[in-house]
């Protein structure tokens, strides 16, 4: 059984478990229920849903953990041993279910392996304008681009500016919604995309050891190149799920921290009020896509009520589902592709037996996220605490 966590978190790892299990569900109507999927993507997007919450969570609690340590060094230990582990085991589940012959890679597997390889490596692949192996890891890249600007405004000190991070991001996606390229740098061919990923792998690496162990103007040297280099990829090279998109992404992100900071009274309530206008921009940029509009504000909805019963008590399962997430999340997609690789038309099979063949799907997935937390993440995140806690 996975730790339990203390009260006072509870409520987030509630809302990973549900965040979680609505992906699930979302990814679960191609290959089992894909006559309910379009009424589902019209009326309520359950992945945009899904995804919304976790990046609200992430934006409340990730900057936390950075503040609360003091150092870049401890955070990114902690960060790196939460999650690669899991990551390394997700992917070479998906390379063996490949050599299997139950998936087929992207044709680019074949022609830029070297790029995609080094682009999944820093999970920034997906602001690489790269394929993902996996489809759910393109928003580990986001997560990735959010701890790195962190870090620079953390070296900078202006990590406390998080209302105006938020607004930011949401005006740049308001203002530049459909006039943001899509690759400007990663397009034009394979030796194009090399060059871009060994370059910004570079930039950020000597970012990041300028921050570490440079001096006071290396560190602020290497925090302004660091989030240069993130924000010119978040501007013109994303592909999916699109340039505004992705920046409201990022102001959400942003806008968790900025309740977080109202909720310790670091800041005002009236001056965290404004990163509202973030769910308000993403609901107008995504006008005609009624199903996104209606996910994002039920994500921004249940965070709400997240937060105001955050004292109560949460039922044991709810904190477990979260415990569990992060394992749900990466490897439903790998039983899911079993699921089709049996089943490859599954209006053909009996709706009910279809229905069986769910429940049973996630029974697996939640006893293999219970083994993977037991002796993958919960071993890698105490080696990481103990390492992390020499440079605090």
């Amino acid at each position: 059984m996975p730790q339990r966590t203390p009260g006072r978190l509870a409520w987030l790892d509630a809302l990973r478990g549900v965040a979680a299990l609505t992906v699930v569900f979302e990814h679960a109507l191609e290959p089992l229920l894909p006559e309910a999927r379009p009424s589902f993507k019209a009326g309520f997007d359950l992945g945009w849903y899904g995804v919304m919450v976790f990046f609200l969570v992430s934006g409340y609690i990730v900057p936390a953990s950075l503040e609360r340590r003091g150092g870049v060094r401890a955070f990114w230990i902690s960060r790196l041993f939460r999650l690669y582990p899991l990551f390394g085991v997700a992917v070479a589940g998906m390379v063996l279910l490949t050599a299997a012959g139950w998936d087929d890679p992207h044709v680019w597997w074949g022609s830029r392996l070297v790029s995609l390889t080094l682009g999944h490596l820093t999970m920034l692949q997906n602001l690489l304008h790269m394929p993902n192996l996996i489809n759910v890891l393109w928003t580990l890249s986001y997560e990735m681009a959010f701890y790195l600007l962190l870090t620079s405004m953390f070296t900078l000190g202006v990590n406390r500016r998080s209302v105006l991070g938020a607004l930011g991001f949401a005006a740049v996606a308001v203002v530049g919604a459909g006039a943001l390229p899509t690759a400007l740098l990663s397009a034009g061919g394979a030796e194009r995309m090399l060059t871009v990923t060994v370059l910004v792998i570079t930039l950020l690496a000597a970012g990041l050891a300028a921050v570490l162990k440079g001096s006071r103007v290396l560190r602020q040297a290497g925090a302004v190149v660091i989030a240069g280099t993130v924000l010119a990829l978040l501007t013109v090279n994303q592909s999916y799920p699109g340039p505004w998109q992705g920046l409201v992404i990022m102001a959400v992100m942003f806008a968790g921290t900025a309740l977080r900071r109202a909720e310790q009274r670091e800041i005002r309530w009236r001056q965290a009020g404004w990163v509202f206008l973030v769910p308000l921009a993403g609901v107008w940029l995504a006008r005609g896509e009624s199903g996104v509009q209606t996910a994002m504000v039920a994500a921004w909805v249940t965070f709400a009520v997240g937060m105001a019963l955050r004292r109560r008590k949460v039922p044991r399962v709810l904190a477990w589902l979260g415990l569990v997430s992060y394992s749900t999340y990466l490897l439903h997609p790998l039983l899911l592709e079993s699921v089709q690789r049996f089943w490859p038309e599954p209006l053909r099979v009996p709706l009910g037996l279809r229905l069986v063949i769910l429940a049973c799907v996630v029974g697996l997935l939640l006893g293999l996220s219970a083994l993977t937390w037991r002796f993958v993440e919960t071993p890698a995140q105490r080696l990481g605490k103990r390492l992390a806690s020499r440079h605090e």
